[in-house]
């Protein structure tokens, strides 16, 4: 292995609370990019030298070598920050299918996340602003905070708004400039993901992908009646499960 993260899934794997866990002795970690340095005989879509990263969580890249099945490995461009490439298979898929399948955005539509300075927040705003949406990033008020929204406005976010701020009256007026969001993507729960319905467009959905709070997500009587919202979840492992490799 080249390089691999620590994602917060990790620890809670290793913590016993998780949706996964692997048969101990184990190994953590779920995501990472390792170089080929031998294959077997049998094998005809890779060879030594090249960069790969794996298909599924749960097979542990926090160690120096490993053996895996050719089918267990996707390579990937040797070109690409070292970084990048050991953090391709966890938080950009997680983003984009949560883009992709709960609500059928077109150009100029806008979803609203929290936790947006996390690794699937800003791969969210990239991925965004390629499709041509329209982001509302909420992010916890920090002595940074302008350093913060100029990192994100980089990566293409539209607004970026401390939880603070997205509770104040005033800050209505940005959802005049903007159709109300469709999509909610919450990874933090409580009160951040309560304020994220609050601004949903009628019909929208919420999507919680994590629960960094460890507080339970709330919504109200009159939202789920008189707005309609929808609250759904995401996991990435699951979907996994329920699609073939190629999708």
């Amino acid at each position: 292995m080249l390089a691999a993260p620590v994602n917060p899934a990790d620890i809670n794997m290793i913590q016993g609370n998780y949706g996964l866990l692997p048969k101990l002795p184990a190994v953590g970690g779920n995501e990472g990019v390792g170089q080929v340095v031998a294959v077997g005989n049998s094998v005809s879509g890779l060879k030594p030298g090249d960069w790969v990263i794996l298909t599924s969580a749960g097979l542990g890249t926090w160690r120096t070598e490993a053996v895996f099945s050719e089918e267990a490995l996707i390579q990937v461009p040797k070109d690409i920050p070292l970084q990048s490439a050991a953090t391709l298979s966890v938080n950009p898929c997680t983003a984009y299918r949560m883009l992709m399948d709960f609500e059928q955005l077109q150009p100029g539509d806008s979803v609203i996340q929290n936790a947006s300075n996390s690794g699937v927040g800003q791969a969210v705003i990239q991925i965004a602003s390629a499709l041509r949406l329209k982001t509302i990033n909420v992010v916890r008020d920090r002595p940074d905070i302008q350093k913060l929204r100029n990192k994100l406005k980089d990566l293409g976010a539209d607004y970026v708004l401390t939880e603070e701020e997205l509770r104040m009256p005033e800050t209505k007026a940005i959802f005049k400039d903007l159709p109300l969001p469709r999509l909610a993507l919450n990874c933090v729960g409580g009160k951040s993901s309560t304020e994220l319905l609050r601004h949903l467009a009628p019909g929208g959905t919420m999507v919680t992908y994590g629960g960094m709070a460890k507080q339970p997500v709330t919504a109200s009587v009159s939202l789920l009646i008189f707005k309609d919202v929808k609250l759904r979840g995401f996991w990435l492992s699951q979907w996994k499960n329920n699609h073939s490799p190629g999708e």
